[in-house]
């Protein structure tokens, strides 16, 4: 796909560039896409997939204009929405390694023949290997300090460890709502905009639980599908907090009618973090922008059954999704009847789960808890679950 200004040329539609070697499709379909770009009289030629220097190179000697592929345009709207310290070198190391195999391109006016001396190289080419020496310096610099802040990242993640309060990730598509999410949960005044990666840092909050305690919630930066390999290396720190979590709250917008594809772009940025195997919630967000008898709508549901139906921006839904998340991280209410001379259990009931309500009787104690989530598998049965089955009332 070619796009132009604010047009999109339908006349040219390509999945990959590679049948030829030049331009990657054949000689007569280049020309006739330069002179296309020629009579509208563009500035800019865009590629919607990564192409190789060398055939973007040979595009712009052929269409006598600047030519950049969805790489580099994912890179510029993060450079514009970088903001800390950590983002930024994430975005500069990117670029770096973006560039490098690129830089011949900026010396193609410059002398590239051997001079009269056997051995001797051309301004152009020596300059070249003077960048290319400079920009592999800085990255490896910025690798360096990638490192010590993710140090810091990790320290601040031990701290959060060591609280008593479990922690959700919100993760999804990039402009699914997940800031607006954090935002209306918790009171956090993260940037929240209809545009793509408005936040690229993660943000954690707390929120407050009745009857489930305190809940650490982070927002995480959006996914997008054919993210580039060198962006979610460099922003692997960042993913991590996903990865990190003991759920993740998939938030899918329901107004986008590619929606089932951005679902399976997440799960496949998360699969190569190694960040599937959490337990996640899957929340159907904007809600308040459709027709319930939307077809989209009705196809999630069908998918999703389980799935909770909000609309942050309303704040709708909040209850079930609270729930859900109590439900999850620390399991259903449940009633316990445990003997009277077995009450010491109950300092460890209120150290590592929640007590709703208890009742001290003569020869029991009745207490309603939340003690851990189900599980099918006997082996990975939660430690308090364990510890309290015998004592629970069916």
């Amino acid at each position: 796909m070619f796009h132009f200004r604010n047009k999109i040329l339908n006349k040219v539609s390509l999945s990959k560039i590679d049948q030829s070697p030049v331009y990657g499709v054949g000689s007569g379909k280049a020309k006739e896409i330069a002179a296309f770009s020629n009579e509208l009289d563009v500035d800019l030629l865009v590629f919607d997939f990564e192409i190789s220097p060398r055939k973007q190179r040979n595009w712009e000697k052929l269409v006598q204009l600047p030519v950049i592929d969805r790489h580099e345009i994912i890179l510029r709207i993060f450079a514009k929405r970088a903001k800390t310290k950590e983002a930024v070198l994430q975005i500069q190391l990117a670029k770096l390694e973006y560039s490098l195999p690129r830089l011949a391109h900026s010396y193609g006016d410059l002398a590239r023949q051997r001079g009269g001396n056997y051995g001797s190289k051309g301004a152009g080419e020596t300059q070249l290997e003077l960048d290319q020496r400079q920009v592999r310096q800085k990255i490896q610099q910025l690798k360096k300090e990638l490192i010590q802040v993710e140090k810091e990242r990790q320290t601040q993640r031990k701290r959060r460890g060591k609280l008593p309060c479990p922690s959700v990730a919100i993760v999804g598509y990039t402009n699914a709502g997940k800031s607006t999410l954090l935002n209306a949960l918790t009171g956090a005044e993260v940037l929240a905009e209809d545009k793509l990666f408005a936040t690229l840092d993660p943000t954690t909050r707390r929120l407050n639980i009745k009857d489930c305690g305190t809940v650490l919630l982070t927002d995480t930066v959006g996914f997008i599908s054919n993210l580039p390999h060198s962006l979610i290396n460099a922003f692997k720190s960042t993913l991590e907090e996903s990865k990190n979590a003991q759920l993740q709250l998939i938030v899918l917008d329901v107004s986008d009618p590619n929606v089932f594809k951005q679902y399976e772009t997440v799960i496949s940025v998360l699969q190569e973090i190694d960040a599937n195997s959490i337990p996640k919630i899957i929340v159907l967000n904007k809600i308040d922008t459709i027709d319930k008898n939307n077809a989209v709508y009705l196809q999630l549901i069908k998918q999703f059954p389980k799935a909770i139906t909000i609309s942050a921006k309303e704040k709708k839904g909040f209850d079930s999704l609270i729930s859900e998340i109590c439900n999850e991280l620390l399991g259903k209410k449940r009633l316990l009847k445990i003997p009277i001379e077995k009450n010491f259990l109950l300092n460890d009931l209120r150290k590592n789960g929640i007590i709703i309500n208890e009742s001290w009787q003569e020869q029991h104690i009745y207490v309603e808890a939340r003690i851990g989530p189900d599980t099918d598998n006997q082996t990975e049965k939660p430690r308090l679950l364990a510890i309290f089955e015998p004592y629970l009332i069916d």
